[in-house]
């Protein structure tokens, strides 16, 4: 018996949203998706019941913006365990060990979406457990376990369930958002998150530990800040171009915004015809970002679950090998091998004037880190992108039969999928891996000059690319609201 056929009665149950019946009205799909987003933000405020609030420490926090939700609140463990889990079956599709046909078979695709779901679960417990009961992240409030008289494992215990319940209702939340609303839950979530924090790095008199970008501008221009701090004095300057509200975070926000828009607007366009219909034509669009800037976030959370396993064995593991990792009083590695591969993520952990480098840190070890940083970003962001066009049926085959079955071709060719399929590979492979390694060139180059309420570069590339999708994805449903009959002829009825 294969193992299909052993997980199927179990995978074939999972708890799954049901699709429309049929077509979604556009203002209902706004309403769904206004909804969940409004569902989200009440989420990440509230915090569970028996922690002690304002202690215990957020590691996720240089990942927060990619991984969204919020510290101490329900939805601690954020997009994660999706992101994960999806990890864990792109590198297994890829390997081809699945044996599961999601293109053409039903069957296959009821399991995989049951096996997706299974491993997010999975991993939700795996995440949130070490999280609570470590007493390092998620610390429990002994009065609460001594009112109830559960103790402080009772309260550990309560607060593990309501963490695991928010992170199984963000994948449900996910679902129902690209079921039945505009674009994707954990597209629209990421946009939350780091849009909240650009918002409070402008206008928060106390974002971040610091003042806001217009707060801190206006103190200078009616006078209201110390004379050590003048704009016209060597320390003054200091701090209006390099803290978190400051000239060189704006122009790298700025410069972020405008080459990842200018980057979504370069393509290679293959003109198309209809082979039935004359004078009906088309191009089909490969950009330079085709596996778009999702991979990202496959990259940066493998690299946040590497951290979070070396802060485990930091916390848990008093007799941990050095060459392994030493860390601060802060809970971050400042040495071996967890430091080297622990991402920068601010100018402060580069730029030695700004005072906030450990002292046993010397440059040789920053530079080790920084090329490893941008290794991974560089390799693994071609690499992830990779799967990702193969995963997401947008590779040359699966692309060739798409416009086959469109009645379209490529003038001058042979109406043949094998053909078409040659023709797509001399772009799709090479743009994809191109695509993918800029964007993590990007990504590094963004955390390395800090931008705007400390966003990270990823975060920030990611809610510029997913709004520029959303942005499309509008202007076609209101196209389609407008023209019915464009629905039929794209299969959206």
């Amino acid at each position: 018996m294969s193992w299909k056929e052993a997980a199927e009665p179990v995978l074939s149950r999972m708890p799954v949203v049901e699709r429309p019946a049929g077509h979604v009205p556009f203002r209902r799909k706004l309403t769904w998706t206004a909804g969940i987003l409004i569902v989200y933000f009440f989420l990440t405020n509230i915090n569970p019941f028996g922690l002690a609030v304002g202690q215990g420490s957020d590691f996720f926090g240089q990942f927060r913006s990619v991984l969204a939700g919020s510290s101490g609140s329900l939805l601690q463990v954020g997009i994660g365990p999706i992101v994960t889990a999806s990890i864990v079956l792109q590198l297994l599709g890829g390997a081809n060990l699945l044996g599961l046909d999601t293109e053409n078979d039903p069957r296959d695709q009821v399991l995989y979406q049951g096996l997706q779901k299974l491993l997010v679960v999975i991993v939700t417990a795996l995440t949130a457990a070490p999280m609570v009961f470590t007493g390092s992240f998620l610390p429990a409030d002994e009065a609460v376990g001594s009112a109830l008289g559960i103790g402080t494992l009772g309260v550990q215990v309560l607060i593990f369930a309501q963490i695991f319940v928010g992170g199984i209702l963000i994948l449900f939340m996910d679902e129902i958002v690209s079921k039945w609303g505009v674009g994707s839950g954990v597209g629209l979530f990421i946009i939350a998150s780091v849009s909240q924090q650009i918002v409070g790095g402008f206008f928060s008199f106390s974002a971040l530990g610091a003042s806001g970008f217009f707060a801190s501008w206006y103190g200078v221009i009616v006078g209201d800040v110390p004379a050590s701090l003048s704009p016209f004095t060597a320390e003054g300057l200091q701090n209006l171009l390099f803290d978190p509200g400051n000239i060189l975070a704006l122009f790298t926000t700025v410069f972020i915004f405008g080459i990842v828009v200018y980057a979504e607007s370069v393509r290679v366009e293959i003109p198309l015809s209809h082979a039935r219909v004359k004078g009906a034509r088309g191009r089909f669009p490969v950009k330079l970002i085709y596996a778009s800037v999702l991979p990202m976030i496959l990259v940066r959370a493998l690299q946040a679950n590497i951290q979070f396993l070396g802060q485990i064995l930091s916390s848990q593991w008093a007799g941990m090998p050095a060459f392994l990792g030493t860390y601060s009083d802060a809970g971050q590695p400042i040495s071996g091998l967890f430091y080297y591969l622990n991402p920068i993520q601010s100018r402060g952990q580069w730029m030695w004037f700004l005072g906030e480098i450990p002292a046993s840190v010397e440059p040789w070890m920053i530079a080790i880190r920084l090329a490893v940083d941008l290794t991974f970003m560089i390799v693994g962001g071609a690499i992830f992108a990779i799967f990702w066009v193969e995963t997401t049926g947008m590779g040359p085959e699966a692309t060739a039969k798409q416009i086959q079955n469109s009645g379209m071709q490529i003038p001058g060719f042979r109406r043949n999928p094998q053909v078409v399929e040659k023709v797509m590979e001399r772009y799709i492979p090479q743009v994809t891996v191109i695509g993918g390694a800029l964007v993590g060139l990007l990504a590094v180059m963004a955390n390395l000059l800090g931008t705007i309420g400390q966003v990270s570069g990823t975060g920030l590339l990611l809610a510029v690319s997913i709004t520029y999708k959303l942005y499309e994805e509008i202007a076609e449903e209101q196209l389609m609201e407008m023209h019915p009959m464009m629905r039929q002829m794209f299969g959206n009825e």
